[in-house]
């Protein structure tokens, strides 16, 4: 490829330790030529493209479930492709399929699409699987569906890991469950991010699960003990220890906002926070009933429940996860693009590849106007997202 053959988008460009108010970034092909102030020698008019807005890194959730009327456990190329293109419209280009608790037939089909469909996908990139369940605990659920929930067993870990194709990626279980150590163990060892959630551990078995190997909590405060003063549960070792990554879902609902700042406050500098959607085939689409995991929920007023009135995923986009951040905890955009590029870019091992604009690094990236809604989104160099030309 010739030295002709690039782009350039200038405006201000969100960096991972700041703001870039006058920048440029160059994209040769499949990757990211240049970043930082303008040079003279890209400074060709007819290749370049002023940002009134801001210059993001492709974004990354490692947690959701569906989007567009689509669900992961839908296990059809159409529902993946559906998911890939209503994703990328919020800035997101990569993300991990996310199941739910089901029967291991119907988990083995999702295995089998993912792994067939993922690297052919036009908007957004399936990175790998989170499986979500079903090894949790009843008693902390929420929306899976207890009657194909099952404790975890090196044995049952096992036949995940052959039947993913090598694409599972994360695991949310529950490690006080009987033999959930011994899974734990082999999960990890295996290089699986084992993530503690839907559990009903205490403090004291959270960390035996960490010394085990578990690294991550699942939407943190949600679908585990809360804490206490006395009784500080997974929520408190997610808090205080450094081991732990913990996932957020920064919607405002499922955890009020004066704690997501003290979460934010915790865990943010150390950059062991996740901003996911945990999004569900609702997203993007009109209030009403849908489906999760065979159960009924109902989206309205900007999130779903079941029947109950209990929380049931959620109706958040990762962009919007970002605002809200910035809004909730005064943080400074770039911390809160972070925590939804580099962070889990860096959790899932790529992030010498994605989750940050840097030379020579893959030209995933995001372009938004001043009020930090998605307009364009660049995937491997290419165009695949332009709210001007997009209908659908």
């Amino acid at each position: 490829m010739g030295d002709n053959d690039y782009f350039v988008l200038r405006g201000s460009v969100v960096l991972a330790d700041g703001i870039l108010e006058e920048g440029m970034v160059v994209i040769r092909g499949e990757r990211i030529a240049y970043v930082g102030p303008p040079l003279s020698r890209f400074t060709d008019p007819r290749r370049e493209f002023s940002v009134s807005g801001y210059i993001w890194p492709g974004l990354i959730d490692l947690h959701v479930h569906g989007a567009g009327g689509a669900d992961v456990m839908d296990a059809t190329p159409k529902s993946l492709a559906t998911i890939s293109r209503t994703l990328v419209r919020h800035g997101v280009t990569g993300f991990l399929a996310t199941t739910v608790t089901m029967p291991k037939h119907r988990l083995e089909q999702v295995f089998h699409t993912v792994a067939e469909v993922a690297s052919s996908l036009e908007g957004a990139r399936v990175l790998g699987i989170h499986l979500e369940g079903p090894w949790i605990c009843p008693r902390h659920r929420g929306a899976q569906n207890p009657e194909y929930i099952v404790d975890p067993d090196p044995e049952e870990a096992m036949w995940a890991l052959k039947n993913s194709r090598g694409m599972l990626r994360v695991v949310t279980m529950a490690p006080e469950r009987p033999k959930g150590l011994e899974t734990v163990r082999l999960l990890s060892s295996k290089g699986v991010i084992v993530s503690i959630g839907h559990t009903g551990a205490t403090y004291e078995q959270a960390l035996s699960a960490i010394d085990a190997g578990a690294s991550q909590v699942t939407h943190c405060f949600n679908g585990m003990t809360g804490l206490h003063h006395r009784s500080p549960g997974v929520a408190g070792a997610a808090l205080t220890e450094d081991r732990l990554y913990a996932e957020l879902i920064a919607d405002g609902f499922h955890v009020h906002p004066a704690v997501i700042k003290l979460l934010a406050t915790l865990k943010g500098d150390s950059d062991k926070l996740i901003l996911i959607s945990d999004g569900i085939r609702a997203v993007g689409m009109p209030d009403g009933e849908y489906e999760l995991g065979g159960l009924p929920v109902f989206a309205r007023e900007g999130k779903v429940v079941l029947a109950d009135g209990s929380l049931a995923g959620s109706l958040l986009t990762l962009d919007r996860a970002v605002r809200n951040m910035v809004e909730f905890t005064g943080m400074p955009l770039w911390k809160a693009v972070r925590m939804a590029s580099l962070v889990p870019a860096r959790r899932l091992g790529l992030d010498g590849d994605l989750g940050s604009l840097e030379t020579g690094k893959r030209a995933d990236l995001v372009v938004t106007d001043e009020s930090c809604h998605v307009l364009k989104v660049w995937i491997r160099g290419k165009c695949v997202y332009d709210r001007e030309t997009s209908y659908d």
